[in-house]
Protein backbone atom coordinates (compact mmCIF):
# COMPACT_ATOMS: atom_id res chain seq x y z
CA UNK A 1 0.00 0.00 0.00
CA UNK A 2 1.33 3.37 -1.22
CA UNK A 3 2.24 5.30 2.21
CA UNK A 4 1.35 9.51 2.55
CA UNK A 5 3.42 9.61 5.77
CA UNK A 6 6.54 11.27 4.07
CA UNK A 7 3.95 13.78 2.25
CA UNK A 8 3.29 14.87 5.70
CA UNK A 9 6.25 15.26 7.61
CA UNK A 10 6.49 19.36 6.92
CA UNK A 11 3.44 21.56 7.61
CA UNK A 12 2.62 25.08 8.17
CA UNK A 13 -0.26 24.12 10.56
CA UNK A 14 -0.46 26.26 13.27
CA UNK A 15 0.73 25.14 16.29
CA UNK A 16 -1.71 24.23 19.43
CA UNK A 17 -1.18 23.53 23.11
CA UNK A 18 -2.55 21.06 25.55
CA UNK A 19 -5.38 21.33 27.97
CA UNK A 20 -6.31 19.10 30.88
CA UNK A 21 -7.27 15.66 29.62
CA UNK A 22 -10.91 14.87 29.84
CA UNK A 23 -11.23 11.74 27.50
CA UNK A 24 -8.77 8.32 27.08
CA UNK A 25 -9.28 7.04 23.68
CA UNK A 26 -7.94 3.17 23.33
CA UNK A 27 -7.80 1.40 20.59
CA UNK A 28 -8.04 -2.35 22.16
CA UNK A 29 -6.87 -3.53 18.96
CA UNK A 30 -6.50 -4.05 14.51
CA UNK A 31 -8.62 -7.00 15.04
CA UNK A 32 -12.22 -6.83 13.14
CA UNK A 33 -14.91 -8.62 11.18
CA UNK A 34 -14.92 -5.92 8.44
CA UNK A 35 -12.00 -4.63 6.01
CA UNK A 36 -12.93 -1.07 5.10
CA UNK A 37 -12.20 1.15 2.59
CA UNK A 38 -11.98 4.09 4.32
CA UNK A 39 -10.02 2.33 7.70
CA UNK A 40 -7.82 4.89 8.78
CA UNK A 41 -6.18 1.67 11.14
CA UNK A 42 -6.44 -0.70 8.26
CA UNK A 43 -8.04 -3.06 10.19
CA UNK A 44 -9.24 -6.23 9.09
CA UNK A 45 -10.14 -10.34 9.87
CA UNK A 46 -6.21 -11.41 9.97
CA UNK A 47 -5.25 -8.58 12.17
CA UNK A 48 -3.45 -10.13 15.45
CA UNK A 49 -2.53 -6.95 17.66
CA UNK A 50 -4.92 -6.70 20.68
CA UNK A 51 -4.41 -4.52 23.78
CA UNK A 52 -3.49 -6.72 26.85
CA UNK A 53 -5.04 -6.88 30.39
CA UNK A 54 -1.84 -5.62 31.83
CA UNK A 55 -1.94 -2.36 29.55
CA UNK A 56 -5.59 -2.12 30.24
CA UNK A 57 -4.94 -2.01 34.17
CA UNK A 58 -2.23 0.58 33.29
CA UNK A 59 -5.16 2.69 31.84
CA UNK A 60 -7.45 1.98 34.85
CA UNK A 61 -4.44 3.73 37.05
CA UNK A 62 -4.73 6.64 34.54
CA UNK A 63 -8.24 7.14 34.92
CA UNK A 64 -7.90 7.18 38.44
CA UNK A 65 -5.21 9.23 39.19
CA UNK A 66 -6.81 12.05 37.01
CA UNK A 67 -10.04 11.43 37.68
CA UNK A 68 -11.04 10.90 33.70
CA UNK A 69 -14.62 11.28 32.86
CA UNK A 70 -14.85 9.78 29.51
CA UNK A 71 -13.34 6.71 27.53
CA UNK A 72 -13.76 6.67 23.49
CA UNK A 73 -13.13 2.36 22.83
CA UNK A 74 -11.74 2.07 19.60
CA UNK A 75 -10.29 -0.80 16.60
CA UNK A 76 -10.71 -2.57 14.49
CA UNK A 77 -13.78 -4.20 16.28
CA UNK A 78 -13.07 -3.14 20.23
CA UNK A 79 -15.38 -6.05 21.42
CA UNK A 80 -13.42 -8.45 20.08
CA UNK A 81 -10.44 -7.71 22.57
CA UNK A 82 -11.20 -10.57 25.17
CA UNK A 83 -10.88 -8.33 27.83
CA UNK A 84 -13.55 -5.37 26.63
CA UNK A 85 -15.97 -6.34 29.26
CA UNK A 86 -13.60 -6.22 31.92
CA UNK A 87 -12.74 -2.97 30.87
CA UNK A 88 -16.27 -1.31 30.52
CA UNK A 89 -17.25 -3.15 33.73
CA UNK A 90 -14.24 -1.53 35.64
CA UNK A 91 -14.45 2.06 33.80
CA UNK A 92 -18.41 2.42 34.71
CA UNK A 93 -17.27 1.02 38.06
CA UNK A 94 -15.58 3.93 38.61
CA UNK A 95 -18.43 6.10 36.92
CA UNK A 96 -16.57 6.68 33.74
CA UNK A 97 -19.17 7.34 30.75
CA UNK A 98 -17.65 4.26 28.51
CA UNK A 99 -18.35 5.15 24.24
CA UNK A 100 -18.07 2.00 21.89
CA UNK A 101 -17.16 2.36 18.65
CA UNK A 102 -19.24 -0.06 16.84
CA UNK A 103 -19.28 -1.07 13.50
CA UNK A 104 -22.92 -2.65 14.27
CA UNK A 105 -22.32 -6.20 12.36
CA UNK A 106 -20.22 -7.59 14.96
CA UNK A 107 -23.40 -7.85 17.27
CA UNK A 108 -24.74 -10.39 14.94
CA UNK A 109 -20.96 -12.18 14.55
CA UNK A 110 -21.22 -16.04 16.54
CA UNK A 111 -20.26 -15.70 19.69
CA UNK A 112 -20.93 -11.90 20.16
CA UNK A 113 -24.77 -12.61 21.22
CA UNK A 114 -24.62 -11.44 24.65
CA UNK A 115 -23.13 -8.16 23.41
CA UNK A 116 -26.13 -5.76 23.07
CA UNK A 117 -27.38 -7.00 26.53
CA UNK A 118 -24.06 -5.68 28.01
CA UNK A 119 -24.13 -2.60 26.53
CA UNK A 120 -27.40 -1.92 27.79
CA UNK A 121 -26.52 -2.96 31.48
CA UNK A 122 -23.18 -0.67 31.43
CA UNK A 123 -25.28 2.06 29.57
CA UNK A 124 -22.49 2.19 27.37
CA UNK A 125 -22.93 4.63 24.42
CA UNK A 126 -22.54 3.39 20.89
CA UNK A 127 -21.56 5.92 18.08
CA UNK A 128 -21.59 3.27 14.99
CA UNK A 129 -20.54 3.17 11.58
CA UNK A 130 -22.99 4.36 8.67
CA UNK A 131 -21.71 5.76 6.11
CA UNK A 132 -24.91 6.38 4.44
CA UNK A 133 -28.56 5.52 4.33
CA UNK A 134 -28.66 3.87 1.05
CA UNK A 135 -27.72 -0.18 0.84
CA UNK A 136 -25.06 0.45 -2.74
CA UNK A 137 -23.24 3.34 -0.88
CA UNK A 138 -22.71 1.27 2.63
CA UNK A 139 -21.85 -1.63 0.35
CA UNK A 140 -19.10 -0.30 -1.82
CA UNK A 141 -17.43 1.26 1.05
CA UNK A 142 -17.74 -1.76 3.55
CA UNK A 143 -18.37 -4.42 2.08
CA UNK A 144 -21.12 -6.90 -0.04
CA UNK A 145 -24.41 -7.50 2.53
CA UNK A 146 -23.02 -5.04 5.26
CA UNK A 147 -25.79 -2.37 4.82
CA UNK A 148 -28.54 -5.12 5.50
CA UNK A 149 -26.50 -6.58 8.87
CA UNK A 150 -25.92 -3.07 10.10
CA UNK A 151 -29.86 -2.07 9.62
CA UNK A 152 -30.51 -6.01 11.59
CA UNK A 153 -28.75 -4.76 14.38
CA UNK A 154 -29.65 -1.72 14.73
CA UNK A 155 -33.27 -3.04 15.03
CA UNK A 156 -31.94 -4.80 17.82
CA UNK A 157 -30.84 -1.88 19.66
CA UNK A 158 -33.90 -0.16 18.92
CA UNK A 159 -35.63 -2.68 20.68
CA UNK A 160 -33.50 -2.72 23.52
CA UNK A 161 -34.08 0.96 24.14
CA UNK A 162 -31.09 2.45 22.38
CA UNK A 163 -31.53 5.95 20.61
CA UNK A 164 -35.20 5.72 22.21
CA UNK A 165 -34.39 5.62 26.21
CA UNK A 166 -32.35 8.80 26.93
CA UNK A 167 -30.10 6.80 29.35
CA UNK A 168 -29.21 4.40 26.17
CA UNK A 169 -27.74 7.21 23.69
CA UNK A 170 -26.76 5.62 20.00
CA UNK A 171 -25.26 7.65 17.25
CA UNK A 172 -24.49 7.25 13.63
CA UNK A 173 -20.88 8.16 11.81
CA UNK A 174 -21.05 9.21 8.34
CA UNK A 175 -17.61 8.97 6.20
CA UNK A 176 -17.27 10.59 2.87
CA UNK A 177 -17.05 8.18 0.35
CA UNK A 178 -14.38 10.17 -2.14
CA UNK A 179 -12.39 13.19 -2.36
CA UNK A 180 -15.12 15.06 -0.71
CA UNK A 181 -15.80 16.87 2.53
CA UNK A 182 -18.90 16.00 4.86
CA UNK A 183 -22.05 18.04 4.25
CA UNK A 184 -23.60 19.96 6.75
CA UNK A 185 -23.82 17.63 9.88
CA UNK A 186 -27.82 19.16 10.99
CA UNK A 187 -28.96 18.67 7.37
CA UNK A 188 -27.64 15.35 6.77
CA UNK A 189 -28.48 14.19 10.31
CA UNK A 190 -32.05 15.19 9.40
CA UNK A 191 -31.76 13.67 6.10
CA UNK A 192 -30.91 9.83 7.55
CA UNK A 193 -33.33 10.11 10.55
CA UNK A 194 -36.16 10.98 7.44
CA UNK A 195 -35.08 7.63 5.53
CA UNK A 196 -34.19 5.17 8.03
CA UNK A 197 -37.63 5.82 10.15
CA UNK A 198 -39.37 5.85 6.73
CA UNK A 199 -37.83 2.47 5.74
CA UNK A 200 -36.51 0.42 8.47
CA UNK A 201 -38.44 1.96 11.30
CA UNK A 202 -35.26 3.15 12.77
CA UNK A 203 -34.64 5.41 15.39
CA UNK A 204 -30.90 7.12 17.15
CA UNK A 205 -29.81 10.09 18.66
CA UNK A 206 -27.44 12.26 16.65
CA UNK A 207 -25.23 11.72 13.33
CA UNK A 208 -21.30 12.40 13.63
CA UNK A 209 -20.03 13.61 10.32
CA UNK A 210 -16.09 12.90 10.24
CA UNK A 211 -13.52 13.48 7.74
CA UNK A 212 -11.46 11.37 5.78
CA UNK A 213 -7.89 11.66 6.63
CA UNK A 214 -5.70 11.67 4.37
CA UNK A 215 -3.53 8.82 6.05
CA UNK A 216 -2.97 4.97 5.85
CA UNK A 217 -6.04 2.96 3.60
CA UNK A 218 -7.31 6.32 2.82
CA UNK A 219 -4.11 7.93 1.73
CA UNK A 220 -2.98 5.25 -0.17
CA UNK A 221 -5.86 5.19 -2.78
CA UNK A 222 -5.55 8.68 -2.89
CA UNK A 223 -2.17 8.09 -4.00
CA UNK A 224 -2.62 5.13 -6.48
CA UNK A 225 -5.21 7.77 -8.37
CA UNK A 226 -3.55 10.63 -8.16
CA UNK A 227 -5.96 12.17 -5.87
CA UNK A 228 -3.58 13.13 -2.82
CA UNK A 229 -2.52 16.67 -4.05
CA UNK A 230 -6.11 17.99 -5.00
CA UNK A 231 -7.46 16.57 -2.05
CA UNK A 232 -5.37 18.24 0.79
CA UNK A 233 -5.88 21.21 -1.31
CA UNK A 234 -9.08 20.86 -1.11
CA UNK A 235 -8.97 20.52 3.30
CA UNK A 236 -6.34 23.98 2.65
CA UNK A 237 -9.09 25.73 0.78
CA UNK A 238 -11.17 25.04 3.81
CA UNK A 239 -9.29 25.66 6.68
CA UNK A 240 -11.24 27.68 9.30
CA UNK A 241 -8.96 29.03 12.26
CA UNK A 242 -12.01 29.06 14.57
CA UNK A 243 -11.66 25.12 14.51
CA UNK A 244 -8.57 25.38 16.17
CA UNK A 245 -10.57 26.04 19.82
CA UNK A 246 -12.25 23.02 19.93
CA UNK A 247 -10.12 20.44 17.96
CA UNK A 248 -10.49 16.73 19.70
CA UNK A 249 -6.67 17.19 20.36
CA UNK A 250 -6.48 19.21 23.23
CA UNK A 251 -8.09 17.50 25.59
CA UNK A 252 -7.55 13.65 24.61
CA UNK A 253 -5.57 10.90 24.59
CA UNK A 254 -4.77 8.17 22.24
CA UNK A 255 -3.66 5.16 23.56
CA UNK A 256 -2.26 2.28 21.07
CA UNK A 257 -2.85 -1.31 21.75
CA UNK A 258 0.48 -1.85 23.22
CA UNK A 259 0.07 1.11 25.64
CA UNK A 260 1.78 3.92 23.68
CA UNK A 261 0.15 7.30 23.97
CA UNK A 262 -0.08 9.72 21.61
CA UNK A 263 -2.15 13.01 20.92
CA UNK A 264 -4.83 12.16 18.66
CA UNK A 265 -5.84 8.45 16.58
CA UNK A 266 -4.28 10.12 13.63
CA UNK A 267 -1.34 10.83 15.09
CA UNK A 268 -1.09 7.68 16.61
CA UNK A 269 -1.17 5.88 12.90
CA UNK A 270 1.36 8.02 11.63
CA UNK A 271 4.00 7.00 14.81
CA UNK A 272 4.10 10.59 15.67
CA UNK A 273 5.02 10.63 19.47
CA UNK A 274 3.76 13.01 22.30
CA UNK A 275 6.64 15.32 23.60
CA UNK A 276 6.86 16.09 27.33
CA UNK A 277 7.15 19.99 26.65
CA UNK A 278 6.01 22.46 23.81
CA UNK A 279 7.44 21.41 20.59
CA UNK A 280 7.79 23.87 17.42
CA UNK A 281 10.00 23.19 14.55
CA UNK A 282 11.99 25.88 13.37
CA UNK A 283 10.92 28.99 11.85
CA UNK A 284 7.29 28.17 13.08
CA UNK A 285 7.30 25.01 10.84
CA UNK A 286 6.34 21.37 12.42
CA UNK A 287 8.66 18.73 11.66
CA UNK A 288 6.89 15.37 12.80
CA UNK A 289 7.78 11.74 11.61
CA UNK A 290 10.32 9.99 14.30
CA UNK A 291 9.91 6.34 14.23
CA UNK A 292 10.64 6.00 17.95
CA UNK A 293 7.78 5.12 19.82
CA UNK A 294 5.26 7.27 22.02
CA UNK A 295 5.82 7.53 26.07
CA UNK A 296 4.00 4.36 27.91
CA UNK A 297 0.74 4.92 29.66
CA UNK A 298 2.72 3.52 32.67
CA UNK A 299 5.51 6.71 32.34
CA UNK A 300 2.61 8.76 32.38
CA UNK A 301 0.36 7.95 35.08
CA UNK A 302 1.90 11.00 37.48
CA UNK A 303 2.62 13.75 34.27
CA UNK A 304 0.54 16.70 33.96
CA UNK A 305 0.14 17.60 30.52
CA UNK A 306 -1.50 20.48 30.08
CA UNK A 307 0.52 23.51 28.59
CA UNK A 308 2.26 20.55 26.01
CA UNK A 309 3.01 21.02 22.31
CA UNK A 310 1.09 18.94 20.21
CA UNK A 311 2.44 16.90 16.95
CA UNK A 312 1.46 18.24 14.12
CA UNK A 313 1.24 17.47 10.36
CA UNK A 314 -0.69 18.04 7.13
CA UNK A 315 -3.19 15.88 8.17
CA UNK A 316 -4.35 18.16 11.04
CA UNK A 317 -5.93 20.43 7.46
CA UNK A 318 -8.71 17.45 7.75
CA UNK A 319 -10.18 18.47 11.48
CA UNK A 320 -10.35 22.13 10.48
CA UNK A 321 -12.00 22.07 7.32
CA UNK A 322 -15.46 23.53 7.05
CA UNK A 323 -17.59 22.75 9.35
CA UNK A 324 -14.44 20.59 11.28
CA UNK A 325 -14.18 17.41 12.42
CA UNK A 326 -13.24 15.23 15.45
CA UNK A 327 -14.28 11.82 16.84
CA UNK A 328 -17.60 13.95 18.10
CA UNK A 329 -18.40 14.63 14.47
CA UNK A 330 -18.37 18.54 13.21
CA UNK A 331 -16.93 21.05 15.65
CA UNK A 332 -19.22 23.61 14.61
Amino acid sequence: MLDTKPLLLKTDFPSITRKAVQTLQLNLGYLCNLSCTHCHVNAGPKRTELMSLDTIDSVLAYIDRHNIQSLDLTGGAPEMNPHFCYLVEEATKRGVSVTDRCNLTILLESGYEYLAEFLVKHKVIITASLPCYAEQNVDKQRGKGVFQESIAALKKLNSLGYGIDPSLELNLVYNPDGVNLPPSQVMLEQEYKTNLKAEYNIEFDQLLTITNMPISRFGGMLLSKGLYEDYMQLLKDNFLGDNMKSVMCKTLLSIDWQGYVYDCDFNQMLEMPLHHTPYQGQDNVAIIGSDKKSWHIDELIEAELAGNGIMIGEHCYGCTAGQGSSCGGALE
